[in-house]
């Protein structure tokens, strides 16, 4: 409650950052309840709370294009790892696997890549509604932009998901996602990659996606191939985006094995290409490794293979593959196969691919985070400090308003949130003040829970929700859906 005070929250003197690339301007900037009220020099209001922010950087709260935080957005604890690097909305549902509608029903068991986000009995969601009422119920601890799965809708309504859907499954997919774009959902997300939804068409998918620009929504993919075949799954994406009409985001922009390396000068310059006529943007995580579900595949076409949890043998997360191997006296594949169902992180991509894709101007951020992993990639805490750190300050590809402005306007713009990414007045008070000579990521792999160095303070919708000696105890997000 203000009182007498004319604003809820002053802060003063801030190297101000508004998100749009621009350069920073020294100002004060005022809150009241949940929108900024006014940023200018010297501002003249009261308020009930003011904060002296000089030396430090002030910029919108950073957006998280690509999480698999459908439930760890729903409480405190697990929504730490975003909240103490500066992160306030995260996009849920990525790579086609969304907590609702539930999986289950036409078969009893939860499908990798499915279990990377819950176990069976937390897919109990009947409707992609169900699930956002129990968001909106909840009261999330960050702002949540949910996507439907592709692989859940497969999963639901294919009797053999190794094998092409007919046209009566495909008839029920698209049944389940217009309800699910009805019910809210930003979008519709695939993950071609993993073996349930490997054996869906072209044309399966482009049924799906048209359903979705007919919405005006967002279609996001993990591709086919992000290996030899990178540029061939790009060449499919553009495909389907040309001839669907969809707005389109190529999740987690990679070249994985040393066969594919130097590849994404390939497909930069073909997505640039298709940028002329039509919708598509990328994001990418700022790591050279990746972490998913156990695959044979990507186990061969990476230095170093580390476990990040297996449910037979939760002993050995954070062991290497070649360790786990050595000590039950069996080749590699046979250890990963006895770990099973797991997780692990792969190591396999080159740095100058990474950074290439880092540094092209309309590249996204993304952490692709897995919380429920034992001994999780460090990118869950970590990814978006890294950038402002590592990248800007160390390896000065980017400077500090265009990493920035990857992590705040311009998501906020592929996304269509019209008062998120911004320090302008009536934009919504998503903030994180930071000192930008301090800040890096401290989460490495040997240990990957650690908050990042250097974030003083993030406000959620004008709310205190982190400070590093005060984290949030009253949860302050939102659900951002579509409006039904």
């Amino acid at each position: 409650m203000r009182g007498d005070y004319e604003c809820d929250l002053l802060i003063r003197g801030a190297s101000v950052f508004d998100g749009t690339g621009a350069a920073p301007v020294t100002c004060d900037v005022a809150v009241a309840e949940d929108r900024i009220v006014a940023v200018g020099a010297a501002l003249t209001l009261s308020a009930h709370d003011e904060v002296q922010a000089d030396g430090l950087a002030l910029a919108p709260g950073f957006i998280d294009v690509h999480t698999h935080d459908d439930l760890a957005a729903m409480s405190l604890d697990t929504s730490l790892p975003k909240l103490s690097q500066g992160v306030t909305t995260v996009v849920t549902g990525n790579c086609g696997i969304s907590l609702g509608p539930t999986p289950l029903g036409r078969r009893d068991t939860v499908v990798p890549p499915l279990d990377l986000i819950a176990t069976k009995d937390e897919y109990r969601y009947a409707t992609f509604g169900d699930f956002l009422s129990a968001v909106r119920g909840i009261g999330p601890a960050l702002n949540v932009v949910p996507l439907v799965g592709h692989t859940v809708l497969r999963a639901r309504a294919v009797d053999d998901l190794s094998g092409p859907a007919t046209e009566e499954e495909v008839a029920a997919m698209r049944q389940d996602l217009v309800a699910a774009l009805d019910q809210g959902a930003a979008g519709l997300s695939t993950g071609l990659a993993y073996p349930p939804a490997k054996a869906a068409t072209t044309e399966e998918v482009l049924a799906l996606v048209r359903e979705v620009a007919t919405a005006g929504a967002l279609w996001t993919t993990h591709m086919r191939d992000e290996r030899t075949g990178v540029v061939s799954a790009v060449a499919e994406t553009i495909d389907i985006a040309r001839r669907s009409g969809a707005r389109t985001l190529i999740s987690h922009h990679k070249c994985c094995g040393e066969a594919a390396f130097g590849l994404s000068r390939t497909t930069l310059a073909m997505i640039e290409d298709a940028r002329r006529d039509i919708t598509l943007d990328i994001d990418v995580y700022p790591y050279t490794a990746s972490s998913t579900v156990l695959i044979e595949s990507f186990a061969r076409d990476s230095r170093r293979v580390t476990v990040s949890w297996s449910d037979p043998h939760p002993e050995m997360a954070g062991r290497d593959l070649s360790e786990i191997a050595e000590i039950w006296g069996i080749p590699e594949m046979e250890a990963l196969d006895r770990l099973r169902p797991g997780g692990a992180i792969y190591h396999q991509m080159d740095d100058g691919d990474l950074e290439r894709i880092l540094a092209w101007p309309p590249s996204l951020v993304g952490s692709d985070g897995l919380p429920r992993d034992r001994r999780p990639h460090p990118r869950l805490w970590g990814a978006f400090p890294r950038v402002l750190g590592h990248y800007v300050r160390e390896r000065s590809l980017l400077n500090l308003s265009t990493a920035i402005a990857k992590m705040t306007g311009q998501t906020a713009a592929v996304l269509g949130l019209h008062d998120r990414g911004r320090i302008t007045e009536g934009a919504a008070a998503d903030l994180v003040l930071f000192d930008p000579a301090l800040i890096r990521d401290a989460a490495s792999f040997e240990d990957p829970a650690r908050p990042a160095e250097g974030i003083v303070s993030v406000y959620l919708n004008g709310k205190l929700a982190y400070r590093p000696d005060a984290p949030g105890t009253t949860p302050c997000g939102t659900l951002l859906s579509r409006a039904p």
